[in-house]
């Protein structure tokens, strides 16, 4: 999923890759990761929208080439995850000066959490 993120998520292909039915693929998942297979293939989409979007790509652009072929779904999934729409995230972070922190440990830091999923959790929490 992460090497083929602007494709299609087929659930019915990766659960055959695990030999397991489609609803165990998704069970397992989900207690593995804390989401659907889904959803963590949108929240990693908009992670490297968010990329694209810092280096000057324009948000069609960004929504086209990470997978999404509605640009209103792009940016409703998009201000779910992130919290702002696409457009004003791309203008606060337009040429955001690169970091001297190695990328694996960035990309850690600066991954996308879904808003829904930390709300959520903070009730759990009692926070």
């Amino acid at each position: 999923m992460d090497r083929a993120f602007a494709e299609p998520l087929d659930i019915a292909a990766l659960a055959a890759i695990a030999h397991v039915s489609e609803a165990h693929f998704i069970r397992t998942f989900r207690a593995a990761f804390g989401e659907t297979p889904h959803r963590y293939l949108q929240r990693r989409r908009i992670e490297r929208a968010m990329a694209l979007l810092r280096d000057g790509h324009s948000v069609t652009d960004a929504a086209m080439t990470v997978g999404f072929s509605s640009l209103g779904t792009f940016s409703r999934t998009f201000r779910d995850i992130i919290g702002v729409s696409p457009s004003q995230f791309r203008s606060s972070a337009l040429g955001e000066p690169a970091r001297a922190v190695p990328t694996c440990y960035v990309m850690r830091v600066a991954r996308p959490v879904d808003r829904a999923i930390s709300e959520k959790r903070a009730v759990e929490e009692g926070d």
